[in-house]
């Protein structure tokens, strides 16, 4: 039998976890970084010497970003064409 581990993300995650768990691109998560996101609330700039720039590394807070996208509005339809 092998041995199964299941691991529960943090409160904060990278963009790779944060791309495999919610299924969003790197673009949409940059955009969304950019337009939408505050950060210290859905995302925070990360550096080894406590003063981040920038262009520093991001960690994703989880449950800010899952809330997010629960409050998208619904799509519009696409006119058809003949």
């Amino acid at each position: 039998m092998e041995n199964v581990i299941q691991l529960v993300p943090s409160e904060w995650v990278s963009e790779s976890l944060l791309m495999t768990l919610t299924g969003m691109k790197k673009n949409t998560i940059k955009t969304a970084r950019e337009k939408c996101w505050m950060e210290g609330r859905e995302y925070k700039h990360v550096s080894a010497d406590g003063e981040p720039k920038d262009n520093s590394a991001c960690f994703y807070r989880l449950r800010a970003v899952e809330k997010w996208i629960e409050n998208q509005p619904p799509a519009l339809p696409r006119a058809k064409s003949a």
